[in-house]
Order: C-alpha cells, then structure tokens, then sequence
C-alpha cells in the first residue's frame, strides 16, 4: 500500500514522538510503500501491518483514517 509520508510523521508526532518523527522524515521518501518499506517502519516502532488495517479500516477497501484509529500501531 502506498502512503504519504507526512502521514506517517504526523502519527508519530501525535504519539509525542518527535524523535521518530524527526528520523522518519529523513529516512523515508515522500510515497512510502509499507511493503517495500516495512523494514523502515518497523526500525521506527510502526507495524505495517497494522498500519494498513488502520488506514483501510481493517477491511482493504479503504475509508479508514489516522485520527482517532492510532493505537496499536505504534510499537513501545
């Protein structure tokens, strides 16, 4: 799946993550690809897994959305 990376920032960010968020934008290129990228993601706690049912609403046909949907995502 692909997906913006201010995306990704921003859920970092919302998670107090500036660290992460900092590494993420110099790290990740403007479209992330979670499965090409997935090492990327998981080295900045982010399951792509988890990541694409969020973003997809668990079911793969899109509608889902990063506000409100963020737990479990991020890996402590």
């Amino acid at each position: 799946m692909q997906i913006d990376k201010a995306q990704i920032l921003d859920l970092l960010r919302s998670q107090g993550d500036q660290g992460k968020a900092d590494q993420a934008d110099q790290q990740l290129p403007g479209t992330v690809d979670t499965e090409q990228h997935a090492g990327l993601l998981q080295q900045l706690g982010i399951d792509p897994v988890e990541l694409v049912k969020m973003l997809t609403g668990g079911s793969g046909q899109g509608g889902g959305g990063i506000a409100g949907k963020l737990g479990g995502i991020l890996g402590r």
